[in-house]
C-alpha cells in the first residue's frame, strides 16, 4: 500500500525531513514538484504491482492499493466509505464484539471497523482516539484519509508487526508505504519505521495510544556511511503531556484530535 499527502492533510515531522526537505523548510505545499514526486511515488508502486488501483484526492495527495503477493495471515484491504478511504493491513482478533460496538453486520472486516471507528470519532467522539485505538486487538497497520475533512489518521500495533514506513519526500509530502524499496524510491534516507504503538491524526500529530500521556519523541538514525537519516520515534516515558482534558463523560466531543 501507499499513501501521499500534502502538508495540509498530514505535516510530516521534522525528524523525518532529509537535507533538501529541510532547506525549504519543509518545502512548499500544492507545488508542481510536490504533484511531480507524487507521481513518480506512485507510478513505481503500480509499475512493480500487478493490478494496482491508484485513487486520486486532488490537491491532498493520493493513496494507492494491491493484493498482489500479499501475506495470508498479514491480508491487505482497502474501503473507500462516504467519502473515507481506508487502506488496512493485518487482522484484528476482536473482531466480533467490535462489529457489535459499532453496529456493523457480519460481513464487516475489519477495514470496515476502522472506518466505522473513525467516523464514531469525528461526529461523536465518546472516547478519546487513542482509547479507540486501543480496542484494536492484534496485527495491523493502517492508513485513513477522510476527503470531506481533509484529515487523515494513520496507527499501527503496540507490536509494530505488519511493516509500515513513513518519510518525507524531496518537496516535504508526507509518504507512507509497506514497502521499504517504495520508501527508497520516494524518500531517499529520509523515511523510518512507522513507530509501534502510536497513532497519527492531522490535528494531534504522532501521540502513543499506549502511553498516551508521554511524549514521543525523534532519536536520530545514523547510516553505516555516519550520515544521519529519517529519525526513529519513540515513547519518553520521563517526559509528560500537559494533560488538560477533563474527565466528561459520553457527550464529550473529541473530533477536534482530527
Amino acid at each position: 500500500m501507499l499513501a501521499v499527502f500534502d502538508r495540509t492533510v498530514a505535516k510530516s515531522p521534522e525528524g523525518l525531513w532529509g537535507p533538501e526537505a529541510a532547506e525549504k523548510g519543509g518545502a512548499v505545499a500544492g507545488g508542481g514538484g510536490a504533484a511531480a514526486a507524487a507521481a513518480a511515488a506512485v507510478q513505481h508502486f503500480t509499475a512493480t504491482r500487478e493490478g494496482a488501483v491508484t485513487v486520486n484526492l486532488g490537491s491532498s495527495g493520493v493513496i494507492a492499493y494491491s493484493s498482489d503477493m500479499q501475506s495470508p495471515l498479514l491480508p491487505r484491504l482497502f474501503a473507500a466509505v462516504d467519502d473515507i478511504f481506508c487502506l488496512f493491513q493485518g487482522h484484528i482478533t476482536n473482531i466480533a464484539p467490535l462489529k457489535q460496538q459499532y453496529g456493523l453486520n457480519k460481513t464487516a472486516t475489519e477495514v470496515n471497523i476502522v472506518i466505522e471507528a473513525y467516523r464514531t470519532l469525528r461526529d461523536r467522539g465518546p472516547y478519546p482516539a487513542d482509547h479507540v485505538v486501543r480496542d484494536f486487538n492484534g496485527k495491523f497497520a493502517f492508513v485513513l484519509f477522510d476527503g470531506s475533512t481533509k484529515n487523515a489518521f494513520i496507527a499501527a500495533d503496540a507490536d509494530g508487526s505488519v511493516p509500515l514506513f513513513w518519510g518525507t519526500d524531496s518537496e516535504g509530502r508526507l509518504v507512507l508505504s509497506n514497502d521499504e524499496d517504495v520508501m527508497k524510491k520516494s524518500c531517499g534516507k529520509s523515511f523510518a519505521q512507522f513507530p509501534k504503538g502510536c497513532f497519527f491524526t492531522t490535528s494531534g500529530g504522532l501521540q502513543s495510544f499506549e502511553h498516551p500521556l508521554s511524549e514521543v519523541k525523534p532519536v536520530p538514525r545514523v547510516d553505516s556511511k555516519g550520515e544521519v537519516c529519517g529519525a526513529t520515534y519513540k515513547v519518553d516515558a520521563g517526559t509528560k503531556k500537559d494533560s488538560s482534558i477533563p474527565r466528561v463523560g459520553s457527550a464529550a466531543n473529541w473530533a477536534s484530535q482530527f
